[in-house]
C-alpha cells in the first residue's frame, strides 16, 4: 500500500484517471466529476492523493487549501475507498496524509463534510479528533 500525491503528470495517465473516476462514482453516483486539467490546474490550491495497491488506485481524498481573514484552512472532500478494500485502514491513512500536509502548510483549521448516513466515515473522523462544528452549511447550486 502506497499513498501518493497526484500531480498534473500523473493526472494525465488515462488508466489512473479512469480508476479515480470509478471510485468517485462509488461516492457520488449522480455527480459528474471535473476533468483532471481543471482539478490539477496550477492556480487550484488542491492536494489530491491516492492509495495504490499493486498499481491500482483503491482510495482517494482531496484537500483544498485557502487563506481567509480567520486563518489558513484546508477543506477535505471526496474521501472514498473502493468497496473491495474497505476495512483495511486505507481511509485512515489517506486522512492522516492530508493532516500531515496540513501541518507542513501551517493550516490553522481543517474542515470536512460528510453526510449523516456515513457512519463508518463519521467514526473514522471522530477517532482522528475531528469534532462536529456548530454551524450550518448552505449551498447555492449553479
Amino acid at each position: 500500500m502506497e499513498i501518493k500525491i497526484l500531480d498534473k503528470e500523473t493526472g494525465k495517465n488515462p488508466i489512473i484517471q479512469n480508476q479515480i473516476y470509478a471510485l468517485f462514482k462509488q461516492l457520488s453516483p449522480n455527480k459528474r466529476p471535473l476533468n483532471f486539467d481543471e482539478i490539477l490546474h496550477q492556480n487550484n490550491q488542491i492536494v489530491l492523493i491516492a492509495c495504490f495497491i499493486a498499481d491500482k488506485v483503491v482510495g482517494i481524498a482531496s484537500m483544498a487549501n485557502y487563506s481567509v481573514i480567520s486563518g489558513k484552512k484546508g477543506w477535505i472532500e471526496d474521501v472514498v475507498v473502493s468497496e473491495n478494500y474497505r476495512g483495511m485502514g486505507i481511509g485512515r491513512k489517506l486522512i492522516e496524509k492530508l493532516l500531515a500536509i496540513a501541518d507542513e502548510e501551517y493550516l490553522t483549521e481543517v474542515l470536512l463534510f460528510t453526510e449523516d448516513h456515513r457512519n463508518a466515515a463519521i467514526h473514522l473522523y471522530e477517532s482522528l479528533n475531528f469534532k462536529r462544528k456548530e454551524s450550518n452549511i448552505f449551498v447555492l447550486k449553479r
